[in-house]
């Protein structure tokens, strides 16, 4: 299991999508128009082998519109774990009674959303893809349009009024451990983290940042004073979440 995607919710997808790939160095993203079927538009960006997505709702009465009203503008909006058995995760999600609200199942793509309330903070995407198709589902030459200076995304925060009790929730519904970090509750997959913290900011539970692994620190972060954006330690607030950056670590 991997962190293979974030997405975040903008009140209009223009703007927020012109920032992120502004700051990330994307010369180009992917819209799928799949995503109409929910009432939305989308950028989907290569952060080296993850994925950034921001969606915006293009008519009333959408989930991602409900959840703008709910936490008071743009935000976290959901989480998407890549699997490799995902028919296990879908007895064991049915097993523990976690309602599905959107489900795939084609020859190259499986995939399903757990309902946030049922998973306690977020939608959950749970897919699995078959590996030959992993670059191609955005279109030939996929690979090609990753950010220059950033590596992937590492870890995504969700925030909660009990993180414990979401942690251990999550973990079961993952089949991972839960972990303990300097008081910070965590589940490590075997590529990427999700860290639970206290709801902090009075918007209520739901994504609250990500981490980028940054390749060029220096290029980052000149292209953020160009864009007059503050930094609080190695943090910046964009989309209405804090984007996180660390230096990847070489292999």
């Amino acid at each position: 299991m991997r962190l293979r995607q974030v997405a975040l919710v903008a009140e209009q997808l223009a703007p927020a999508r012109h920032a992120l790939m502004t700051l990330l160095g994307l010369a180009a993203d992917y819209q799928d128009p799949g995503v109409g079927e929910f009432g939305l538009e989308n950028s989907v960006m290569s952060i080296g082998d993850t994925f950034l997505e921001v969606v915006a709702p293009t008519q009333a009465g959408t989930s991602a519109g409900r959840l703008l009203q709910q936490r008071g503008g743009n935000g976290g909006y959901m989480v998407l774990l890549q699997v490799d058995d995902i028919e296990l995760y879908r007895e064991h999600t049915q097993a523990l009674s976690i309602r599905k609200i959107w489900n795939i199942d084609q020859a190259n793509t499986k995939a399903f959303h757990l309902h946030p309330k049922d998973m306690g903070a977020t939608i959950v995407s749970l897919d699995w893809m078959n590996p030959s198709q992993a670059w191609t589902w955005g279109g030939e030459g996929w690979e090609t349009r990753a950010a220059k200076y950033v590596g992937e995304i590492t870890e995504v925060d969700i925030q909660t009024d009990d993180p414990q009790a979401v942690a251990q929730h999550w973990a079961e519904v993952l089949r991972r451990p839960v972990t303990l970090t300097d008081d910070h509750y965590g589940i490590e997959l075997d590529q990427g983290r999700i860290n639970f913290q206290v709801v902090s900011d009075g918007r209520g539970p739901g994504v609250a940042g990500l981490t980028f692994a940054v390749k060029d620190m220096n290029a980052l972060r000149q292209r953020a004073s160009e864009m007059n954006l503050s930094w609080s330690g190695d943090r910046l607030f964009l989309c209405g979440a804090w984007l996180r950056f660390v230096p990847a670590t070489s292999t």
